[in-house]
């Protein structure tokens, strides 16, 4: 049976940031001294995958990823909550699948959904220029509650694939729970119970569920306590869908048919990402522990493990908790005047070199920021940030960081980021 068809209509609504822009938003302000940073968008797509898909209006919506019992997906539809079977469109004179509405998402979201009330809906096709999806404004009797479905294609096998089901460090982003699951067919979902604003400023709470498959098949659902993603009170204590229900709402096959009549080129919560710039293949956070001073002794509390492009280290000196982040990147050039003025330090070999120091920006009381920021003459960037707490959103923990500018300068110049 096809995606059904709703009677209602709905104008599509804009996206309002990019997928890489609000990653970014979510650990770097947009000042010259997160321009510094800004490296990071492509790094901590690894680390801080959190907004799959950012999508606005009166009911504004971003999506991502959480856990609990599994609907093992298959190639039909699956039952909605009224028993029928919700499909993709049946295929086309050519064989390939018809196009799926948005007003068709709308309604298969609603039919699997729990019994509820539903408004506020919107969504996007298939046919239209970028990635579909479905949000509606969904009341249980308790409360009404965002919940959003975005879908697309993302390169399998790539760093933002494996970052869109990895946990975020919480150094980064808080959150109560967050947990990955492998289903049967390979695919892995990943279920996080977190908050919408990272300083916790407003105690909104942010459920996601993210799903990738082995073919590259993106499906991101989220939920909030509150009618939106902002700029709405708190509606209820939790948004309604449990952990459990969340993965299980990602992991319908429906989902999947849909995908199939998504051009793979127009992408989808991550999108469909062009080939990956060459960077070195280098665990930052090993690489970074090696290069630290010697003769001096740490100890360290929290680390990014194995990521590549962008990583950190959670140091102690026995002065206090220090965070230092490394981001490594290629072909950086076409942002060379953005980062780099008159003032800025050229060596010899053409190497710019920067050095930024100020308060924090994440809202931890006494914090600040030291960065050195470098890039070779053919676009290598390193760029290095330290901070005189354990995480940008905590109180400071001792008067600077633990790391000096000399130190983090020769940490970044360091040719084993490009080894």
């Amino acid at each position: 049976m096809p995606v059904e068809e709703h009677s209602d209509t709905y104008d599509p609504f804009e996206e309002r940031l990019s997928f890489g822009l609000r990653e970014t938003s979510a650990a770097f302000d947009t000042d010259r001294a997160a321009l510094v940073t800004a490296g990071a968008l492509r790094g901590r797509r690894r680390l801080l995958r959190r907004r799959a898909a950012v999508v606005g209006g009166a009911a504004s919506l971003a999506l991502v990823g959480v856990g609990g019992a599994l609907l093992l997906p298959g190639a039909a539809g699956t039952p909605g909550r009224d028993g029928a079977s919700v499909g993709a469109g049946r295929p086309s004179a050519t064989g390939a699948p018809a196009p799926v509405s948005g007003r068709q998402l709308v309604r298969t979201l609603e039919k699997l959904l729990p019994e509820g009330k539903f408004s506020q809906a919107e969504g996007r096709g298939t046919d239209e220029a970028t990635s579909p999806y479905a949000h509606l404004v969904f009341d249980d009797g308790r409360g009404p509650a965002a919940i959003g479905v975005s879908l697309g294609w993302i390169r399998p096998g790539s760093d933002e694939a494996r970052g869109a089901t990895q946990c975020p460090g919480k150094v980064y982003v808080q959150y109560d729970a967050c947990g990955t699951t492998r289903l049967a067919d390979g695919s892995v979902v990943m279920v996080l119970q977190g908050y919408e604003y990272p300083d916790r400023r407003v105690d909104t709470k942010w459920w996601t569920a993210e799903l990738v498959t082995p073919e590259g098949k993106h499906v991101s659902v989220s939920e909030w306590n509150s009618a939106s993603e902002k700029d709405s009170p708190i509606s209820r204590p939790e948004p309604p869908l449990s952990a459990a229900q969340l993965r299980k709402l990602a992991a319908e096959g429906v989902w999947r048919d849909v995908i199939d009549a998504v051009p793979q080129d127009t992408g989808g919560p991550g999108g469909q990402p062009s080939p990956t710039v060459s960077v070195p293949a280098v665990p930052v956070a090993p690489t970074l522990k090696s290069l630290l001073p010697k003769g001096r002794k740490f100890t360290f509390s929290d680390d990014s493990g194995s990521a590549t492009d962008f990583g950190y280290v959670v140091l102690d000196d026995g002065r206090g908790k220090s965070l230092v982040q490394v981001n490594v990147q290629s072909n950086m050039s076409d942002v060379r005047g953005e980062l780099f003025d008159a003032t800025s330090e050229t060596l010899p070999d053409g190497t710019q070199v920067a050095v930024h120091q100020g308060p924090g920006e994440k809202g931890g009381a006494g914090v600040v920021m030291w960065t050195v920021d470098t890039m070779r003459r053919d676009g290598k960037r390193v760029v290095i940030s330290a901070f005189n707490s354990g995480a940008q959103n905590t109180a400071a923990t001792r008067t600077t960081p633990a790391l000096t500018i000399a130190e983090l300068r020769a940490i970044a110049l360091s040719p084993r980021w490009w080894q």
